[in-house]
């Protein structure tokens, strides 16, 4: 595709979806990383340093892709940020940080101030726009309360299998042979959950369609050989803070990764220099 017009043919970092990303843009965001370094006690200069700027390359224009993406989107959306809210924050960092602080802060990046305000409001656009996706996630849902059981190989998941049919107890099981090291001490107990929380999506299904006292037959996931009894269940219960806050993560990360996946995205510099 043609290169949109930059002014007076501006070199660039990228082009995302068609719209550029300079690379002055770029280059005065690696200064702003390469101070962050040195903000918690690393130096971009020694050996080492200059290692660590060279990796963050790619991941700083990332991104900076990333961003771009994510505002367009709000666009699409009809989400905007009015100069009005601009002005508000910036007023609001300058009444926290000083006047001087702020005018070094924008000396030391190279920045103007319609430069800084044009990037506050992206900023303010972004998290506008991810809010709006981690809101769309439910608070109450069907869960149910479960406990497993997960060992490293088959046989040894079908024999404690054939002891808790012989009527032994699940949590006792549990204690004494499950590799899971975060629930093992509490008999294997996950407490409540709705779908979407277990990093094994077998072992999630397998848990929703058992009803309280029952118990699965061996499931095998990426993490080896687990054994689910369910406790109990509820069809509309709230979800817990800490469920809840990796259910909005997990909305964000699929969220972006279809803005990605869509996305027509061309990069004009090297992940090294």
């Amino acid at each position: 595709p043609p290169i949109p017009p930059t002014p007076a043919s501006e070199p660039l970092a990228a082009l995302v979806n068609g719209e550029a990303i300079t690379l002055a843009d770029y280059e005065r965001q690696m200064v702003r990383y390469a101070a962050s370094m040195t903000a918690t006690g690393k130096d971009p200069n020694t050996p080492t340093g200059q290692k660590a700027l060279a990796e963050a390359r790619a991941w700083v224009l990332d991104r900076m892709i990333e961003q771009r993406l994510i505002v367009q989107a709000a666009h699409a959306q009809g989400i905007d940020v009015t100069d009005a809210e601009v002005d508000a924050a910036i007023q609001s960092l300058v009444a926290d940080i000083g006047q001087e602080t702020f005018d070094e802060r924008l000396a030391n990046e190279g920045l103007t101030l319609e430069e800084t305000r044009a990037q506050l409001k992206d900023e303010m656009t972004a998290s506008r726009m991810m809010e709006q996706v981690v809101a769309a996630v439910t608070e109450h849902a069907e869960q149910v309360h479960a406990r497993h059981i997960v060992v490293g190989a088959e046989g040894g998941a079908h024999q404690i299998l054939t002891q808790i049919k012989a009527g032994a107890d699940f949590a006792t099981l549990a204690r004494a042979y499950s590799q899971d090291v975060f629930t093992r001490d509490r008999g294997g107990d996950l407490d409540y959950f709705p779908r979407g929380i277990l990093t094994s999506p077998e072992v999630e299904t397998a848990a929703f369609n058992l009803q309280p006292g029952q118990v699965s037959d061996v499931i095998k996931s990426n993490l080896g050989y687990h054994i689910i009894q369910v406790v109990d269940r509820v069809s509309d219960m709230e979800i817990s803070p800490e469920n809840l806050r990796q259910l909005k993560d997990k909305a964000a990360r699929e969220w972006i990764a279809g803005l990605w996946g869509a996305a027509d995205v061309e990069r004009f510099i090297s992940a090294t220099p």
